[in-house]
Parts: C-alpha cells; structure tokens; sequence
C-alpha cells in the first residue's frame, strides 16, 4: 500500500511541474483515471484508502514540524531534531532512536533526499582527569529572522578526559583579551583549571614557536603565569593533537549551529549553553559510551581550584561593525546617528556597542567611545549632538577683525554686518571671498567699498564684481559712466566775446 501512497505523491509534484495527464499516465505507466482520481484525493484521504496510518505513532503530533524542518533544511539530522524537539517542547518523552527511525520514515514518505558528510579520525590514547583541556576558533554563518547572513565568531573548550564542552560566542572577531575573558568564563564554568590547555597555532595567544620556544603574546604570557598552566601549542597540518576539540567544533556546527535562526547575541548564547545542558554534555558520547556530565562530576575533583577570579570586564553587548560616512555619520536600523567632524578622515571603521537603549560608537583598536546615543525608535532621522559640530563661533568672529581691519573704512563695520545678517548660514563664506578680493586689490578697495554701499550692494559677489568693472575702466570714464547713472545735471558756464574781437579774428576791423 505505501507503493500507492508514493504514486500519489508523485502525481502531485509532477502536477506542480505543469505536467499534463496523459504525460504524467505516460511517465508513471498508470492508466489516466487513475491519475485523475489520485488528484482529486486529499493527502489524507490517500492515507485512509491506502490502509497507511492506522496505527498512531507517539511522534504523529510533530510530524508537520518535522516536515516543515526537513523541508526548509533538508540536511537535517536525525541527532538535531531530536536536540530542536527537546528545545521547542520541554515536556516531550521520547527517545533519540526513535526520532531517528520517525525522521527516515518521514524523508521516504515525503521524498526528501539528505546528503550524508562523511570524515575520518584517527584514534589517540586516553588522557586522565584534570590533565588537558583543548581550545579552539571557529566561526559560523547563521540566517537572521529576515533571512540576511550574520557571521558569527565562536571559541569551544572541552576537557579531554570527560569530554565536557563549553563555548562562547561573539558577532566579531575575537581579540586576545576576549580569549583571556572567555578562558575566565569557561574556568568558572568547570570550577577549576587544568594542567595543560592545547591550542592551535593562533596570533591571539602565540607570536610564534621558535624551534619550539613558544614565544607568547605579552597580555597571554601574563595570564598563563596568573592561572598557572602549561601551554601546548599544536603543530601545522596536526589534528590529531587536538582532535576532541575539533570534533567538538564540528559538532556545535553540525548540530547546534546548522539552520539555526539568530537574533540576538545575548539570545544566541544563551541558546548554546542550554543546548550544552541538554544535549552537548548529555548525551552518550560514541567514543566513551558514556554521557560526558556525568564523567566530569569525576574530572572535576582533579581540577585545580581557583579561589580569586580575575576581574575582566564581561561586557557581551551587541558589538557592530559599521562604515563611517563621509558627512561623519554611522548608519543604524534606518537612522543616522552623528560623530565628531573629522571622524571619517581619522576612522573609516567604527564598532557599535549596544547596552540599555543606547547606542555606543566606539574606536575598534582602543575601546574608547566615539559618542554615545539614544536610540531612536523612528526610521530616517538623524540622531544628532550638536558638540559634534566643527566649533565655528570662534574663528569667525577672528575672521570678522581681520576682514574691517584689511578694509580700512569708517563704514566697513556697518558693511560687514549688514552682509553677515543678509548670509547669516554662509557669512564664512562670504566673509571668506570679501577678503581674498581685497588682499588681491587693495588699490580698489575703498572706491568699491563706497560704491557698494551707495548702490546697496551688500554681498561678497556684488563687491567683487564691483572691483572687477573699476579695474577694466579709466579714472575718466568711471566718472563719465557715474555721472551718466546718476543723471546729474551739469551747468557749465560759457564765456561770451565781444563782436570786435571775433572780427579781429577773421581780419577785419570793427566799424569798417
């Protein structure tokens, strides 16, 4: 009867593919009748007229989450799951072979194929309790609630007798005093330290290994002689040394990470160490054959106990990378949130640090707070501090002396405040061309200075203008043009001769 259930599944995803009857009949080797009665059954009557489902099964009340799961995430394991069951329904009693076993009989009933990953590891001997704790770097990319990528930065830690797990995540790189804070964490999380912690070759703890004098990073070297352990450092192209951690790191991918939807950091993390409690140091290890909690309650009595944690801050906001722009502002959620001018020729880069509805621009190399906002809850707004602002006050009114001083006018005070009350925005500017056009020339400077003023020219393009036509026109002809503007009536006095001497002039004489 399955065989018929999976004939009906067939015809309605060959029907999906705009098949028509005849060519699905054709493909299927079925009769057309029974292709058209197959469309016109619900999935749900096809399991009652197959005799299929009779039977319930304790999974039956998940099976549309398991579908939906194994649909938008085909590579699904059986193990995951079992782990995202556990997280979505705390109350749910059932076993992980038995989600197994549902899960394969869901992929073969819904047709939807996984695509197995295989990898080799070689065995390596057994370590006793409290003598090694391997650490390692990894990273994931993880699809937020919209669907956009977020790449994520984690650091595993596992003790390698009881493999115990722990992990911490953050949305930026690491830096060494994250690993120091993170190394902090993780020892109270174990409740003690253990002789030696391997780690890969990695510049956050190591500059190099100098024919094997392991020359550390100076903030590393001074908190390995704090906690007192020895450091292993693994060599190139050696997995094997540290091959617990890096299956531990395969399996927080594989099984935690994979398909997992993000939110928040703080969300993230405390979704990781609940899926430690529940699964990651629960479950029956494949190596051991035991459930790693239970050997660590073991391992723990060889640790080394601390007594004084040290007092790195643990402050796991959301940090942000953002690009600063060029009029010196920080894109944030559909809003602009302003820096000091000048920012964006020192900082190209800034992190943003999120804690309390506050938003905190900060210099990624040093930590220090570049300026701090609320946050705004509207979209397009520029969330601006008005100290951020080129300080302007100052200078200009430097600028305002220099400019009367350079005029040299009893009415040059009067003109340069008419002009920066008629500008008040771009009075620098103004104030800025008045002066380059009088230091250029002088020798035109009070004559267009008073020319302006009778006219009612008040603007530093009127007076540049004004300097212009003077020096292309003859002292003769500016007097000609003014007194032709002006329409001043000009009374010349004409001098009379007598008629004697206009005969005289002619040659003649008068009375002849």
């Amino acid at each position: 009867m399955e065989e018929k259930l999976m004939i009906y599944l067939e015809i309605h995803q060959l029907t999906k593919q705009r098949l028509r009857v005849s060519q699905i009949a054709k493909r299927l080797k079925i009769s057309r009748t029974t292709v058209y009665k197959y469309l016109e059954m619900t999935f749900e009557e096809a399991v009652n007229e197959f005799d299929i489902g009779e039977r319930k099964k304790i999974l039956d009340p998940y099976r549309d989450w398991i579908v939906n799961w194994l649909k938008e995430y085909p590579s699904l394991s059986g193990a995951q799951i079992f782990d995202w069951l556990q997280e979505r329904f705390p109350n749910i009693k059932v076993g992980e072979s038995t989600v197994r076993r549902y899960v394969n009989e869901v992929r073969e009933l819904y047709q939807i194929e996984k695509k197995e990953e295989s990898r080799e590891y070689e065995s390596v001997d057994e370590l006793p309790p409290g003598k090694q704790l391997q650490v390692d770097w990894r990273q994931s990319v993880q699809k937020d609630m919209y669907g956009k990528e977020v790449r994520l930065y984690f650091i595993a830690f596992v003790l390698a007798h009881s493999r115990h797990k722990y992990m911490w995540w953050l949305n930026r790189p690491f830096t060494t005093e994250d690993t120091m804070r993170c190394h902090e964490l993780a020892f109270q999380y174990y409740g003690g330290v253990p002789e030696e912690v391997v780690y890969d070759q990695d510049n956050l703890i190591a500059v190099s290994e100098n024919a094997g004098d392991l020359i550390l990073t100076k903030g590393f070297q001074k908190y390995i002689q704090q906690r007192k352990f020895r450091v292993y450092l693994c060599r190139k192209a050696d997995p094997e040394s540290k091959g617990k951690v890096e299956n531990v790191v395969k399996y927080i991918k594989n099984n935690f990470a994979k398909n997992r939807v993000y939110s928040t950091l703080e969300d993230w993390n405390n979704r990781s160490l609940k899926w430690l409690e529940r699964t990651g140091n629960f479950k029956v290890h494949n190596t051991t054959k035991k459930r790693p909690y239970e050997v660590f309650l073991l391992e723990k009595q060889h640790l080394r106990k601390i007594s004084n944690p040290l007092s790195y801050e643990s402050n796991y906001t959301e940090i942000i990378t953002r690009n600063v722009r060029k009029d010196n502002t920080v894109h944030f959620k559909s809003n602009r949130y302003s820096v000091p001018v000048g920012t964006y020729t020192r900082q190209a880069i800034v992190h943003i640090h999120i804690a309390d509805y506050v938003l905190k621009i900060c210099d990624p190399s040093t930590g220090e707070i570049i300026a701090e906002h609320s946050i705004s809850q509207d979209k397009g707004r520029l969330v601006k501090n008005r100290n951020h602002s080129r300080e302007r006050s100052k200078s200009l009114d430097l600028l305002r002396q220099e400019l009367i001083a350079l005029l040299a006018h009893e009415k040059a005070t009067n003109y340069i405040d008419k002009v920066s009350k008629d500008y008040g925005r771009y009075r620098r500017d103004q104030f800025t061309l008045i002066k380059k056009v009088a230091q250029e020339n002088k020798e035109w400077v009070h004559l267009a200075l008073e020319k302006c003023i009778d006219e009612g020219l008040y603007s530093a393009n009127s007076f540049r203008d004004v300097v212009g036509f003077l020096k292309q026109t003859s002292l003769d002809q500016q007097h000609r043009i003014i007194e032709e503007s002006d329409k001043i009536p000009i009374d010349i006095e004409v001098q009379t001769r007598g008629m004697d001497q206009y005969l005289q002039l002619m040659g003649g004489k008068y009375g002849e």
